[in-house]
């Protein structure tokens, strides 16, 4: 798995106010609908971005619990949500969410669940966590639908290979309705986010990941260290001559318990 240490959160909390990954944040937050003096579960919460976001929507009245494992990230998340009283970051995982039953009344995930597991464990956590009625929304990525071009087809299905190994599921979206159901959520929703790039920006989702990628391959010897920075010059010299193209579909999808 990748490891969020304090350069890969300084990394995060850069590309995470981008236009991509808000765009992604944006999709959960609309999918939760917060309203003034709810309780809220961020699962996951990461920097706090989202955080912070459900905090100005539910105001003083609310409460939200922002939950990590990542003692960097739960750092990040303290400094960001500084201001709000009513905000509360702990350590914890989603698959023994640290909480009563029936705590919240909503709950939030962003990319988390790629990396779990025991994913119908932690929906059935989820589940004990919200209130009857509640509203659960999980926003993961497809990695099937990942479209990159490369003028060295072979050496981008490596890179990409190797990154598989970051993760425990790259099909979370199309893996999570059943589960859900099975759990006793109703699926309301299941709505895709594209990005789309042909420009390789400093702050979008592609500069990250070329980034990321090339760490983790080289860290854990997952191809040679050549291959890596050859990969990560091509796709910089193809942005430079205006032939780079990168496309990847996130997915929200709404549930309620039942």
């Amino acid at each position: 798995m990748l490891e969020f240490d304090t350069e890969t959160t300084r990394l995060l909390d850069t590309v995470y106010e981008g236009a991509d990954v808000t765009r992604r944040r944006q999709g959960s937050f609309d999918a939760l609908r917060p309203a003034p003096g709810e309780v809220i579960a961020d699962i996951g919460c990461g920097n706090g971005l989202l955080t912070a976001e459900l905090a100005r929507a539910v105001g003083s009245t609310g409460r939200i619990l922002g939950i990590d494992p990542s003692e960097p990230m739960r750092r990040s998340a303290k400094s960001r949500c500084r201001a709000y009283d009513w905000v509360e970051i702990i350590n914890g995982e989603a698959g023994q969410l640290p909480v009563d039953d029936a705590a919240f009344d909503k709950a939030v995930s962003v990319q988390v669940y790629e990396y779990l597991a025991d994913i119908p464990g932690a929906v059935v956590e989820a589940y004990r966590s919200l209130k009857q009625g509640g509203r659960l929304v999980i926003g993961d990525i497809h990695f099937g639908s990942l479209v990159w071009f490369s003028e060295d087809p072979a050496r981008m299905e490596r890179m990409i290979r190797a990154w598989d190994d970051h993760f425990v599921e790259r099909a979370v979206p199309a893996v999570l309705p059943p589960i859900l159901r099975e759990a006793g959520f109703t699926v309301e929703s299941v709505t895709p986010i594209t990005i789309c790039d042909t420009q390789l920006r400093p702050d979008g989702l592609a500069n990250m990941m070329i980034i990321l990628m090339k760490k983790f391959a080289e860290t854990n010897g997952l191809v040679p260290d050549l291959e890596a920075k050859e990969w990560e010059e091509e796709q910089r010299l193809l942005a430079k001559k205006g032939n780079f193209f990168f496309s990847l579909t996130h997915f929200v999808i709404t549930g309620r318990k039942l």
